[in-house]
Formats: C-alpha cells, structure tokens, sequence
C-alpha cells in the first residue's frame, strides 16, 4: 500500500520539483515552488490527486473504479483525476502515475534537460 510519505519522496525525487502548501494541502510542482501542480494530497493523506487528460478519465474510472476516481464538482472541469492510495499495486505504479503527470505540468525546458525522466521507457 503507498502512503502520502511514498507520495512526498517520489515527487520530490523528479527533475524541479517541489513541495508547497496550497488551500492548507501538500501540492507537488513541477519547475520549483512557482510551477505547475503534478501531484497533491488530499486532508487525509490517503487520496492524492494527479494530472489527466480528460479525454483518458473515464476510461480509467472504469477500468479501475477502487482506485481512479473524480471528486464531483470540483474535478469536472480540469485535467485531474483522484487515486486512492491504498489501491495502488506497488511502488512502481505510484512512480508511473507521479512521473506522467510530472510530464503533463513540466515546462518544455526541464523536460528537454530530463530526457530520461521526460519519456516513458520504451520510446
């Protein structure tokens, strides 16, 4: 089971990031603490909240509904999708997840200074 601690040193693990705190949560930036939100926590510690491309969202929900999910009202609108912590695989999904949403807030030039974080292995 990951916990918000796994979250917190895989995050700040990639290539710019950092920590700050936003609407009294831990929010994950990609580019320093003035950057884009890749990665949250929510209150509990037991939620964390990724980038997502909308258009991706509903198939994931509903491949893995314990796991993916939106908060209703709040999540509509943006590119973000919810992941219960405690559903996750192992230590790699969470990587995988952190490290593609990482991809969607980085600005072009940390991921050009990154190409081995900036590509999936295999491309």
């Amino acid at each position: 089971m990951a916990t918000a601690d796994d979250v917190r040193r895989i995050a700040l693990s990639l290539p710019g990031a950092a920590e700050k705190l936003s609407w009294g949560m831990p929010t994950f930036r990609a580019g320093g603490p003035g950057g884009r939100i890749f990665a949250s926590l929510d209150e509990d510690d037991r939620v964390m909240g990724v980038k997502c491309p909308q258009e991706e969202r509903e198939e994931l929900i509903a491949a893995e509904p314990d796991k993916f999910f939106l908060r209703a009202g709040h999540d509509d609108a943006y590119a973000w999708l919810r992941v219960r912590l405690a559903a996750l695989d192992d230590e790699e999904e969470l990587r995988s997840i952190l490290v593609d949403s990482w991809r969607q807030a980085a600005p072009r030039k940390l991921l050009d200074a990154h190409p081995e974080t900036a590509r999936p292995s295999g491309e």
